[in-house]
């Protein structure tokens, strides 16, 4: 087991016990490829075990928010940040292309990741779906994986207020919100 699988598996069995709960980690972990997929295919956790790395950065920015504000629950937060991109298992696919190699003249072929999205069923909304066939979300957890994206959810700039009344009525939406974009763009930004 790899040292981030392994902490994955830690964390989600401290924290996560609702009914289901371990039918759920058996079929991310013998049925999907959540231990060694992209968290991207070019952006933030473009490499393997790019998206638990993504996941486990998300859940200890929630773990840190969430021991300075002391009103979340703890499974709750645990659910939240290590399940929301979910969606994205047997999501990418391992290819390569071509890239000119600077120093030689040369093209190679290098790695790369491309979607190949068996399941289109939107970001955040499949990611519900996939977690509730195993176990079921607070209504609080169902609304903050669904709109983790915030702004940049396809839904989202179509306009209309569902984002914005989501993290009106659910704070966890918010802060999981924010906790993603800082893992994305602080902690795991190569720029």
């Amino acid at each position: 087991m790899s040292e981030l699988k392994d902490r994955f598996f830690q964390c989600y069995q401290q924290y996560i016990n609702r009914e289901g709960n371990v039918e759920l980690l058996d079929w991310l972990d013998r049925r999907t490829d959540f231990f060694y997929a992209p968290a991207s295919t070019r952006f933030h956790g473009a490499y393997a075990e790019g998206l638990v790395a993504h996941s486990l950065n998300v859940f200890d920015l929630m773990l840190k928010r969430n021991e300075i504000e002391q009103n979340e629950n703890p499974e709750s937060v645990a659910i939240v940040s290590l399940l929301h991109d979910v969606c994205k298992t047997e999501f990418y696919k391992e290819t390569t292309r071509n890239v000119k190699n600077e120093d030689t003249g040369r093209w190679e072929k290098v790695p790369y990741y491309s979607i190949e999205d068996r399941f289109p069923f939107g970001h955040g909304e499949k990611s519900v779906f996939l977690i509730e066939r195993f176990m079921r979300l607070k209504p609080a957890e169902a609304i903050a994986i669904r709109w983790h994206m915030g702004g940049f959810d396809d839904n989202a700039r179509v306009g209309g207020y569902s984002v914005a009344n989501a993290f009106g009525k659910y704070p966890l939406a918010v802060k999981l919100h924010l906790c993603d974009l800082e893992a994305t763009y602080l902690l795991e930004n190569d720029d």
